[in-house]
Formats: C-alpha cells, structure tokens, sequence
C-alpha cells in the first residue's frame, strides 16, 4: 500500500470508531425532547418518567460492563460491528413501538449499543494511535459524542416544528440512518495491531500495521492470553479509571442533558424557547469539546482536570442560587453554558482518553468497561433519582453536584498521574 493509502486507512479508521459516538451522543440526548410526550403517551408519574428514561441507561450499564471480555477476546473491530447493528434496530424499535413495554425493550437494545460503544471505540482508536496525538485522536470520539448530543437538540426543535403528529416517534426513529452507515463502515477498517499482536497473531498484527503505517509503534504489546482483571494486580489503574468515571457522572452532566428542557421550563421558560436554548448550550458543547481535546496533548489531561473542577463548581453554585429563586431567571442560561463549558473542555475532553489508556494492553478492553460500567451506573442511577429529588427542591441538585466538583478538583491535584506523551507499553511506569 502506498504511503497515502497508509494515510487515508488510518484516518478512516480513526474516522469510523469516532463516528460510533455520534450515536452515543444523539442517543443520550435525544430522550430530552421526547419526555413531555412520554409522559402524555404513557401516562407516566415523575417517578415512572424517571425510570423510563433511565431505562437506556441500565441497557449501557450491561453494554459497558458485558463488553470487556469480548472485547479483549474478539477485538473491538467485531464488536463495534455487533454495536451498531444494536443501534439500529433500537432506532426502529422505538419509531414502531406499541406500548410501554415495546419502547421500554427498544430503549434497553440502545442502551447496550451506547455502553459497547463507549468501552470499545476509544480502546480501539487508542491502540492505533501515536503516543504524542493519542488524546486529540481518542478525543475525537468525545468530539462525535457532543456532535450527536447537538444533532439530537437541532433535529428536536426542527422535528417538533415541522412534525404535527406522533413527533415523538421521528424524534427516536430518525437515528436509524446513522446507525446504518456505521455498520457498514465497521466492515472496513482493520483489527487492532496491538489487539493482534497480544493475541499471538504477529503476521496479522505486522500486516495490519504496515496497512495503517504505524508499523514501529504497536508491536510491542506482549502475548498474555488468559490474563485477568484483578484488583490486586491493577488496583492503581482500577481506582483512576473507575474514580474518574464516578465524578464524571457526579458533576450532573447527564441527568442536566436528559432533562434539560425540563429545566429551563421549571425556570419559566416556553417549550419552543427551551428546545432552541437546549440548541444553543449543544453549540456551547461542541465549541469547548474542540477546545478540551486540543489541550489534552497540550495542557494535559490532569491540568485540564483541575481547571474544569473549579469552574464546574462554580457554575454549579450559580444554577442552583437560580432554581432556588435567590438569582434572577436570566443568569440560568449563562450558568448552564458556563457548566457545559468546563466539562466540555475538561471532563468530556479526558475521560474516554484516560480510561482507555491507564490499563496495560493484556486486559485494557476489561478495565476500560469497568471504568465505563462505573460511568453508565451512576448515570443510570442519577438519571433515575434526578426529577424526583428536582420536583422536591429544584436547587438541590445542583448544589450537590457543585460539592461533588469542588472534591474531585482535590483529588485530581492529589492522586492523578499524567498520561500525556506515554506510550502504553509504558503505561504502569506512571501508577
């Protein structure tokens, strides 16, 4: 293969594994633009609307933690495949859903694709990737994943104009056309390198190298086949991945996005004017996300940690004096960009990066998941408690989250390596 076709396979490759969050994105966010009809079409309470929306998350859950040793097994490459073919058929469950149960099953079947997803597209474009760019490439998933959250508010608002009936239907539906050209893209690009060479397939693995032109950088990886995950081998890597994981979920990023036209209603804002302000913090998103992976090689992921903590709690701070009715309405749109932008740039921007690249190659699938069953489970549970909590207090939350950002500022600055440049054969030097 010519040195350009080298090229073009690695930045399709890259390319392709991205786009997988695209679909993570949008299905994530786009159950914010459905919720008031859920709760018409179903009859649902706060509390069933809750578990209805939290559904998904349980699916993720599944996804994240039951894809590791796949993952590790087959490679990312097949499983990416089995991700998106779940996508698609969640995005049609949902559109032609009859009942409850129907929906609820369709949401679940989603819910593993987001999950498998999150685990596997970042391990894989991380063992492609040269050291020196790794954060920019891997943040490029998180790129796609805000990109999706962004397309999910556009197509809400425009859906709920252009659409008079069973809006909620196209709404879910319409994600079926990206899944489908994500399967087919799965089916072109090649196995892992370093996937290859730890699983003793050295002539593949060189193959595979030389068709992506990174053929010094990932042979490497040493065969360990049977290898466990196991606390007390890997407890260092398993506490940052899984602590990371924890506070990306406590700083209230998801339940905000799940629920954030119901936000902006509870402050006194129309329906339309909440859908399009939902638009604008997906711009605010996707600005900042662009910012966060630029800095990720630059910066660094610690620096840029510590830097989005501080000013997550304060924007936190501020949302919550505003839904306490002790700041004026207006400062709700401001403080809410302001949190998007903090985590855009700093959580959004690393995490994906830093659990796919702690672990050492023999069980970096297993522990990604762990690291990401650990994200999808406080989501999950969040999601599930976040409109009971806010139907009681609306401030409260917020004010939570805000303490959960100000400890995890601390603990940042205490206990977390940087990454930034290391190769991952050399990974364990920095525990």
């Amino acid at each position: 293969m010519t040195k350009l076709g080298t090229k073009l396979l690695f930045a399709f490759s890259i390319g392709a594994a991205a786009l997988s969050g695209l679909l993570f994105g949008f299905d994530t966010a786009v159950i914010a633009g459905v919720t008031g009809d859920l709760r018409t079409v179903f009859g649902l309470s706060d509390a069933w609307l809750g578990i209805t929306v939290s559904i998904a998350l349980w699916g993720t859950l599944a996804g994240a933690f039951g894809i590791g040793a796949p993952g590790d097994r087959w490679g990312g490459r097949a499983g990416l495949r089995v991700m998106a073919l779940f996508y698609l058929v969640s995005a049609l469950g949902c559109a032609l859903a009859w009942d409850w149960t129907s929906f609820a099953l369709a949401r679940l079947v989603g819910g593993i694709a987001i999950g498998g997803t999150s685990v596997l597209a970042p391990v894989y474009i991380a063992e492609i990737s040269p050291a020196a760019r790794r954060g920019r490439l891997v943040g490029l998933f998180q790129l796609s994943v805000v990109s999706g959250i962004l397309l999910a508010y556009l197509s809400n608002a425009l859906i709920g104009e252009w659409v008079t009936e069973a809006t909620w239907r196209w709404k879910l539906g319409v994600a079926a056309v990206p899944a489908l050209l994500l399967l087919l893209l799965f089916w072109l690009i090649p196995n892992s390198p370093r996937w290859l060479a730890a699983k003793g397939r050295h002539e593949e693995a060189r193959a595979a190298c030389e068709a992506l032109g990174i053929a010094s950088a990932a042979m490497d990886a040493a065969e360990a086949p049977g290898t466990r995950l196991s606390f007390a081998r890997h407890r260092r890597p398993i506490l940052l991945a899984t602590g990371l994981a924890a506070f990306n979920q406590l700083s209230g990023i998801n339940a905000i996005l799940y629920y954030l036209n119901d936000i902006f209603a509870a402050a006194g804002y129309g329906a339309l004017s909440a859908a399009w302000q939902a638009v604008a913090i997906g711009l605010v998103n996707l600005g900042f996300t662009v910012l966060g992976i630029t800095g990720a090689d630059w910066l660094g992921r610690r620096r840029l940690l510590a830097i989005g903590g501080m000013g997550l709690t304060v924007s936190l701070l501020l949302t919550a004096t505003v839904m306490f009715g002790l700041a004026p309405r207006p400062l709700l749109l401001p403080a809410l960009i302001g949190f998007i932008g903090f985590f855009a740039m700093s959580q959004g921007a690393v995490i994906w990066t830093y659990i796919s690249e702690i672990f050492p190659q023999e069980v970096r699938a297993r522990g990604a998941a762990l690291g990401s069953g650990t994200h999808w489970l406080l989501n999950a549970l969040i999601s599930a408690v976040f409109p009971m909590v806010a139907a009681v207090s609306a401030g409260a939350p917020f004010l939570f989250f805000a303490a959960m950002m100000a400890a995890m500022t601390v603990c940042v600055l205490r206990f977390y390596p940087e990454t930034r440049g290391v190769r991952l054969e050399a990974m364990p030097s920095v525990h």
